[in-house]
Parts: C-alpha cells; structure tokens; sequence
C-alpha cells in the first residue's frame, strides 16, 4: 500500500461557498462531475475544509489529478469563483506541502539565537594545549571555549561537527542549550560525569 500523501486546495471567495462545494463532493455531484468521479470510487478520497478552502486528499499522484478535474468539473457548474491548487505533494522528511517554502530548521533557530546547534568537545593532554588548539582553531573562525584542557567548539551544522571531530579527536553532541535541558541537574556531566 502507499504511503505517501497527495492534495489539492481549493480557495473560494465566500465562506458558505466551501460549505456547499464540500456538501456537494460528498456525493451531490453535477453530472459532468459525476461522470468523471466514477473512476475515483475505489480510491476513498478525504474532504476536508478549513474557513473558505476545501482540501481534497488522496493516497496517489493520479487520484489527485483525477480529483482535479472532477472539482474543476464541479466549480464550472455552480458558478463559484474558486482558485485550484496544483497537485501537491507531502514532503514527510521537510514536514511540510512541496509548494510550501521551507521552513527554518532547528539549527537555524538556534544559530539566531545566538547559540551553536552542534559542539565539538575535544579533551587536550595539557592545558597549553588546549589553549594553543584554541588559538589554531579562532585562526579558522571557529569561537572554541576552554575551560582547563578542555575545548568546546560550536559549529552551524551536523556535517560540520563531524568533520571538525573527525580531525580533532573529539566527540559531537547537541550544542546550545540542548546540553542543559538534556541534564540540568549536573551541567559538569557534559565531559562524561567529571563533575559528579
């Protein structure tokens, strides 16, 4: 079975226009509209409407186009002015309709606020060390906070802390504040329960 997620949108001007459109999709179809539903009738469509826009789901491409035209059908026969969406598609890993622009991800957020979304935490052997890793690494951009021998170095992205563990030796975990809601008791715990 598939297991993707495909809609239109209807947009119309008044209100009591979706009402009627949704009332007539549930099976008070004009003849035109009608004629071109028979074809959907195994594909148990979802209808749905939100204020003046009427969504229609279904589970394939091709169910969608086809319930397309049957609204199209259906709009030119009653006379409503109505704006029709392309075919859209749910994009599960962007959580959002391809005809959406993108949102911010969690890391932006955080970069906007001022926080690194990933960290790089390095153990040094010495404190000189660690201080002179932290010069080389400021050279680069990077802003690494040193706290004895050891260096915390935030980074904007996953693929970024990786790089930058893979060559420092270090380990990457969630930066920002993500390190203390993940253990607000003990923030010392961040290099392993040093600081039970």
């Amino acid at each position: 079975m598939a297991d993707d997620d495909w809609r239109i949108r209807i947009e119309v001007e008044e209100e009591e226009h979706a009402t009627g459109l949704l009332e007539r999709l549930g099976g008070d179809l004009d003849s035109e509209a009608r004629e071109l539903a028979k074809e959907l009738e195994s594909h148990r469509l979802a209808v749905s409407r939100d204020g003046d826009t009427v969504f229609v789901y279904a589970a394939t491409r091709a169910a969608a186009e086809h319930a397309h035209a049957v609204v199209k059908a259906e709009l030119r026969q009653q006379g409503f002015a109505a704006r029709t969406s392309r075919v859209e598609h749910w994009l599960d890993e962007e959580d959002r309709w391809d005809d959406e622009p993108p949102g911010e991800t969690w890391e932006e957020e955080e970069l906007d606020r001022g926080y690194a979304p990933w960290e790089v935490r390095v153990e040094c052997p010495s404190r000189q060390e660690a201080r002179d890793l932290a010069e080389r690494l400021e050279a680069e951009g990077y802003k690494p906070e040193r706290r004895f021998h050891y260096l915390i170095v935030g980074t904007a992205s996953r693929e970024d802390a990786d790089a930058l563990a893979t060559r420092l030796h270090g380990e990457v975990e969630g930066g920002g504040e993500l390190v203390w809601e993940t253990s607000p008791a003990n923030p010392f715990a961040i290099f392993g329960g040093i600081g039970l």
